[in-house]
């Protein structure tokens, strides 16, 4: 799938497309059906679909100092955008200039004349420009005088309530994997490369694979059944500790996926490590032995809920 640069003229066979418009982070079942509804009028009508993101999010840009709350990288929503049956993802870079486009410049300098789309997809609750002054009635105000096509996805409801990245976010930090799951349609990711450790896990008997968090949310701390998806294809089954690792010192936060009867050297590679259950929350124990016991413990629960995975 191809990138586009925000700030760069759309031309080629990409000018003329269907945009869907949004944040996406996390890609959740709401923002496919946007997606979707934007792939399936660009194939009615022979043009090519495209996902427009921002990057940075743009609550990043207006509170910087917040805690990480990421649901996807960049490279993951690229990925699930293509499988998802678009051309291109449009990548607007969020900054001051954007942050300070009004939502008429936002759709006359940037939608028509920079990107030239023949369509815009967008969530009911969107909105866009300076203020945040612009939403789905300024773009059907636009769409009639300025003769492109414009369509509003309702919420995508789903038991409980509509689906949001802020349930689930919510669902992540309160260690519901469930939740989280069934919302996205898929785990929560973490993609990172395997980095050098202290070795305390090759020590105990359960080697890991160690990543850094970066801008990822921080599900809530403790052992996870986890999946790892290597870069050669193969899936291995594990258990995985996320936090600060008390029993050791001194206190480093990082995300330890032991993976059952695998002896490989990951260092370097970039991984992705897929959370399907919470185990336990995070323990300090008064010995090695009393930890090696618990390591093992969770691994057979681990082995049992990824029984049928």
């Amino acid at each position: 799938m191809i990138r586009l640069d925000g700030h760069r003229r759309i031309d080629g066979e990409l000018r003329g497309g269907v945009i869907a418009l949004g944040n996406f982070d996390g890609f959740h079942a709401g923002h496919q059906t946007v997606v979707g509804r934007a792939v399936r009028h660009a194939r009615d009508e022979g043009r090519p679909a495209i996902v427009a993101t921002f990057d940075p999010h743009p609550v990043r840009f207006f509170k910087p100092d917040l805690p990480p709350f990421r649901l996807t990288t960049l490279a993951q929503r690229q990925e699930l955008f293509a499988a998802a049956g678009a051309d291109a993802m449009l990548v607007l870079p969020f900054d001051a200039t954007l942050a300070g486009t009004t939502a008429e410049d936002f759709i006359t300098g940037l939608l028509l004349d920079l990107y030239g789309a023949a369509g815009v997809v967008t969530g009911a609750d969107f909105v866009f420009g300076k203020g945040r002054r612009g939403n789905v009635v300024t773009l059907a105000d636009h769409a009639r005088r300025l003769a492109f096509f414009t369509e509003m996805v309702v919420p995508v409801d789903d038991a409980d309530a509509v689906i949001s990245s802020s349930r689930i976010r919510d669902a992540l930090r309160a260690g519901d994997c469930a939740t989280a799951t069934r919302l996205l349609t898929r785990p929560f990711t973490v993609r990172n490369i395997v980095q050098h450790g202290d070795k305390n896990g090759r020590l105990l008997g359960f080697p890991t694979a160690n990543l850094e968090m970066g801008q990822y949310l921080r599900p809530r701390y403790g052992i996870y059944a986890v999946t790892g998806h290597l870069p050669d294809g193969r899936v291995l089954k594990g258990a995985a500790n996320l936090g600060v690792r008390p029993s050791f010192d001194p206190p480093k936060e990082l995300l330890e996926p032991h993976f059952f009867d695998f002896a490989e050297d990951l260092y370097g590679q970039e991984i992705d490590i897929a959370f399907h259950a919470f185990i336990r929350p995070e323990a300090k124990f008064d010995s090695m032995d009393a930890l090696m016991v618990q390591i093992a413990l969770d691994c057979d629960v681990a082995r049992e809920l990824l029984a049928t995975v």
